[in-house]
């Protein structure tokens, strides 16, 4: 296979950093471009690592500045963009959605623009053949709305119905990209992922919340009466995912990528209290390291567990059929939830100046040194 030159939008992020460090690791004569405008989720200490390796650079900057991303397709003789960059929490989407259409709509639209200009307008124009390419969107299972509890799960053929301003803003963003293609002859490819968890997960989202609450000997709040159900898929696994929709996938082909792996959740977060009390009484250095965790020194970190009034348009189920991605393109998870869930958890009791920088807002100070063009 002749070696990429990648560009990752949206690579500081959780799951843009997470998949950053699996394709370095992996494709060693691969070069990968990071291109982040640094909003709040992302975070250069997700890409420290990153910089001893002469494969990798980072550009401060905005998918929605086309003449940026113009420039960068070019000087890097990029043929492959991987599109992480969205916001993604839809707490925030709710109180405030105007971000989301901006980065969501408006971002991959001019980035689809600045693709089809470089890859196929200018080549045309100049009596050369179009550059081979992929464009590959990375989406979410919440573009097809909610499920009921005995209901089948989402496979690429089920209509879309998202119910938050954030799923609608993907929905969209997924059209766009669908339209690309048939208009204009962009090389695309979509996935749709379930729940992603790991290292870098930003502390706001559900299963580092938990466990650096309870580390803080902070209530944990459940929404609503907990119930509601989603997929989980190691974020690793959604990297190897799209290594293999990247080399095995059809153009035009939207692929579902799902853990097979459904839980409530009042039941991770059940598990996850449980794993850290364990660790608690089998280690004397966790003792010693968070003191102030009080209720896990007890053995009870459940006990900080609150409900708390559900929000407004809560999906009760999210659930991946991944049948297709198996059957075509051979994927299947490497790694169990109970496994998952346990490495995750090992990193954040070992990474606490990662996810102190963030709750403390010290990490921004990071963020603002790379802030340059």
């Amino acid at each position: 296979m002749n070696p990429r030159n990648i560009l990752v939008t949206g690579g500081a992020g959780f799951i843009g950093a997470s998949f950053t460090h699996y394709w370095l690791n992996k494709f060693k004569n691969d070069r990968i471009i990071v291109l982040d405008l640094l909003t709040y989720a992302g975070n250069m200490s997700n890409l420290s690592q990153c910089y001893e390796n002469n494969r990798f650079e980072f550009i401060w900057g905005d998918i929605g500045n086309s003449d940026l991303v113009e420039s960068i397709l070019v000087k890097h003789s990029i043929d492959t963009i991987v599109h992480f960059a969205a916001e993604s929490h839809v707490d925030r989407s709710i109180l405030s959605p105007d971000a989301f259409i901006q980065t969501n709509i408006n971002g991959t639209f001019s980035l689809l623009n600045a693709a089809k200009k470089v890859w196929i307008d200018t080549p045309k124009e100049n009596n050369q053949p179009v550059i081979k390419h992929r464009f590959h969107h990375v989406s979410t299972d919440e573009v097809y709305g909610s499920l009921l509890p005995n209901e089948a799960a989402f496979t690429e053929l089920t209509p879309y119905s998202p119910n938050s301003p954030y799923s609608a803003s993907k929905a969209a963003s997924d059209h766009l990209v669908r339209s690309y293609l048939h208009t204009y002859g962009l090389q695309v490819t979509t996935s749709n992922c379930s729940n992603n968890y790991g290292s870098f997960h930003f502390p706001e989202k559900l299963i580092p919340l938990v466990i650096t609450n309870v580390l803080q000997n902070k209530s944990i709040p459940i929404y609503g009466d907990g119930k509601q159900i989603r997929d989980w898929l190691y974020v690793d696994d959604h990297a190897l995912g799209i290594e293999l929709v990247l080399n095995k996938g059809k153009v035009g082909e939207t692929y579902n990528i799902g853990g097979n792996n459904e839980w409530t959740n009042i039941d991770i977060v059940k598990l996850i209290c449980s794993q850290i009390d364990l660790k608690f009484a089998e280690n004397s250095y966790l003792r010693e390291k968070y003191p102030q965790a009080f209720a896990a020194l007890s053995g009870d970190s459940a006990s900080l567990v609150r409900f708390v009034t559900d929000r407004p348009g809560h999906d009760k189920r999210y659930a991946i059929d991944a049948s297709k991605s198996e059957s075509e393109l051979n994927y299947r998870p490497t790694k169990t939830f109970e496994e998952g869930i346990v490495m995750t958890l090992d990193w954040y009791l070992t990474n606490d100046d990662w996810w102190q920088s963030i709750i403390d807002g010290s990490y921004l100070e990071t963020n603002s040194k790379y802030m340059i063009i």
